[in-house]
This record gives C-alpha cells, sequence and structure tokens, in this order.
C-alpha cells in the first residue's frame, strides 16, 4: 500500500469525519458524512478488497447517504436557524478517537504469520449467492421493497 495514498485518504477521511460532527447545518453534516464513506471505501480498494469497497460506495454512498440527504431535505425547513459552531461533536469524536487509539495499542501482536487463503472474488460470492443462499437473499431483496414502498407512502402528500 502506498504511504503517500494512505496518509492523503487518511486525511481526507478524518476531515469529512470530524466536519460531519461538527457542523451545525444538517445537510451540510450529511454531505460531509458522504465524503468519509467514499474514503472508508478508498481504503478497502487500497487494500485490495475490490467487493467491499464496491458495497461501501453502493450501500452507504449511493443509499444510505442519499437517503440522509433526501430525509433532511423533505422534513426540514430551509429556513433553519445557523447556531454557532457544534464543540460537543467535536468532544465526542476526539473521545471515540482516543478510545480507539487505546485499544489498538493494548492489543497484543500476533507472533505467527497468518495462512495462505485464497482470494475471494466477485465470481465466488455470486456462485454462494445464487446457489447456497438463495432465500435469505430473496428475503432480503423483498424486505428493502417493502421498505421504500412505505417510504414512498409516508412522504405522499394527500390531495383533498
Amino acid at each position: 500500500m502506498s504511504t503517500a495514498a494512505f496518509v492523503v485518504i487518511a486525511i481526507i477521511t478524518l476531515a469529512g469525519a470530524l466536519a460531519a460532527a461538527s457542523l451545525s447545518k444538517l445537510i451540510h453534516a450529511a454531505l460531509c458524512l458522504v465524503i468519509a464513506f467514499v474514503g472508508i471505501a478508498a481504503f478497502f480498494f487500497l487494500l485490495g478488497a475490490e467487493f467491499v469497497g464496491l458495497v461501501q460506495v453502493f450501500v452507504y454512498v449511493g443509499a444510505v447517504a442519499v437517503l440522509i440527504v433526501f430525509t433532511i431535505l423533505l422534513t426540514r425547513p430551509s429556513d433553519e436557524k445557523v447556531g454557532g459552531f457544534n464543540w460537543s461533536g467535536v468532544v465526542i469524536a476526539i473521545a471515540i478517537f482516543a478510545g480507539l487509539i487505546w485499544a489498538i495499542l493494548g492489543t497484543p501482536t500476533l507472533s505467527i504469520a497468518a495462512p495462505h487463503i485464497e482470494p475471494l472474488t466477485v465470481k465466488r460470492i455470486g456462485e454462494a449467492l445464487m446457489t447456497d443462499y438463495v432465500w435469505p437473499l430473496q428475503c432480503v431483496g423483498l424486505l428493502l421493497t417493502a421498505a421504500l414502498i412505505g417510504g414512498l407512502i409516508l412522504v405522499m402528500e394527500e390531495k383533498p
């Protein structure tokens, strides 16, 4: 993994996450969260986990973030008051970061090398989903379709 690419992606991801936790306008915070999600996907691509990176982009950037932005746009008035800088988000983010650093530094290292495993490809995942996990896949698809229809019904305005 290239050190320069790692540093650039880390700075972008941390800046997006810190901005998402501290900005006072909700729509700007949601868009900064999208930047943090894209940075996490870039980490997966750097590590060679292309499938997980694509899932990160499709699910979090393409679905969750867009859902958050649409929810904010549909439920918040456009004349929202802008307060001062939100320091509580910064304090919480720093506390979580310190806790993660403490946990990482307190973890003992392994002295043995990991065994070599066969790389997981998109083809193998697709074959497993379409052979062994067909029913769970269909159930998840049905559940997501029902949630989408329910969300559309909730936001539709009734005309008299």
